[in-house]
């Protein structure tokens, strides 16, 4: 298995990750998606929410733009416009890495923090860190869902995606 494989697998495995999320939380009730539950964020809406902004904002960063805001601070729309646009982006983001050459994953990408400061990191490592920082995310939905009294997750592990890709089930 190569560095580039492993990442666009990981990008695969992410987007079957919110997927399942977000199939799972379209059926349940859909005033418990914007309840305050004490958490980093403080519902399941504002957790989507950050996990889009972050996913957009790093994938724009591997396109080498910067933006200057997160989505987070300027989204407006509904539930239902959230969800899907979560899951648009999941997939732009798969879709860009895929069509990367292996030497893509060993460059490093400047870009500009929305505080303004600069950095450089290797690709590889921004899209380590964003799916991680999803993992991350969906892990907090998981427990303030419960919080909810929602105790029916969808599995989500990487194991479970690995699993189920090898026995043809994806």
């Amino acid at each position: 298995m190569t560095l580039e494989s492993l990442l666009k697998d990981y990008t695969a495995y992410n987007l079957w990750a919110n997927e399942r999320i977000i199939h799972w939380l379209k059926t349940k009730p859909v005033e418990k998606l914007s309840r305050y539950v004490a958490s980093s964020f403080p519902s399941l809406r504002s957790t989507l929410l950050h996990i889009w902004a972050a996913e957009d904002i790093w994938l724009h960063r591997l396109q080498q733009i910067s933006p200057t805001e997160f989505l987070s601070e300027t989204f407006q729309g509904t539930d239902g416009e959230l969800l899907e646009r979560l899951l648009q982006n999941s997939e732009s983001f798969k879709n860009f890495v895929h069509r990367q050459s292996a030497e893509f994953f060993d460059q490093t990408i400047a870009y500009k923090h929305t505080s303004g400061k600069s950095y450089e990191q290797y690709s590889a490592e921004i899209i380590q860190h964003c799916m991680q920082h999803s993992t991350f995310h969906r892990g907090q939905i998981v427990t303030i869902a419960r919080n909810l009294e929602i105790t029916d997750p969808p599995k989500t592990d990487f194991i479970e995606y690995v699993r189920l890709k090898q026995s043809n089930m994806l």
